[in-house]
């Protein structure tokens, strides 16, 4: 049960770089008395949910928090952080003020903000959390490109590249669409295994979508050995997969009704 007298925790989603692409429910956030908190990978950097906000003309309210969240794959390390950033949050909540967490992308979506609402609701089960609801990355790109992510009964997959150009191979028959994030360190490797599979024409790489670095790449061949930023991701298009109808096989006709 939430405490009344306490503030709460607002995931607040900003899309990934247009900030035309803020909802009317997360700018209405932003507008409000709420102490905003967003993340940085150390202290001092800049932070990309917050230049989105920037770019939206809103300039940052005195009452402001970075927190940082370090990147690295060490579960220690991170927690470690998490708890300290679950801390600094608690402590604002409990004096009865709300913050808000700015969310590049979806908040829902590979978001620090679900480690953070985790680890605060460890802390004090009474606080309530608002998740607002944003445009994941992959469906910006799809409309930046002019093209569906899927239509009808096709299939899609989304995942970070990280879990490796095997699994990546793997689930290529799977799906007519895989949408991989964060290829920057496997980028190289998985064009090399695009390009065996006859596919590199049918992927399209995209970077920081919606921003004014915003990057598109049709040829992803030319991008072998370059480098590419951590907010990347490619849209690959698998028209050798059979049809899922095809997979289901054919319908019977029965009694002169058609199929």
């Amino acid at each position: 049960m939430t405490d009344p007298h306490k503030g709460k925790l607002i995931g607040a989603s900003l899309g990934p770089g247009d900030p035309g692409l803020i909802t009317r429910r997360a700018w209405e956030a932003l507008q409000g008395p709420a102490h905003w908190a967003y993340p940085v990978r150390r202290q001092g950097d800049d932070s990309y949910a917050l230049d989105i906000v920037r770019r939206a003309g809103l300039d940052l309210p005195a009452a402001h928090t970075p927190l940082v969240f370090p990147m690295t794959h060490d579960t220690e390390i991170l927690a470690r952080y998490w708890l300290q950033a679950a801390h600094t949050v608690h402590e604002i909540v409990s004096a009865g003020r709300d913050v808000i967490f700015l969310v590049e992308g979806d908040a829902s979506t590979y978001s620090t903000f679900g480690h953070l609402a985790r680890t605060v609701r460890a802390l004090d089960a009474a606080i309530e959390v608002e998740t607002i609801a944003g445009v994941p990355s992959c469906h910006a790109a799809a409309a930046r490109l002019g093209q569906p992510l899927v239509e009808g009964d096709e299939t899609l997959a989304i995942l970070p590249a990280g879990y490796g150009v095997d699994t990546v191979e793997r689930l290529l028959p799977e799906f007519d669409t895989l949408v991989l994030l964060k290829v920057k360190p496997l980028l190289d490797d998985l064009i090399d295994m695009l390009e065996r599979r006859g596919l590199v024409a049918h992927c399209r790489f995209l970077e920081k979508v919606g921003t004014p670095q915003e990057r598109v790449v049709r040829d992803i061949a030319s991008l072998k050995g370059a480098k590419v930023n951590y907010l990347s991701l490619l849209l690959v298009k698998n028209p050798q997969r059979p049809r899922a109808a095809v997979q289901r096989g054919c319908r019977k006709k029965t009694a002169g009704v058609p199929a």
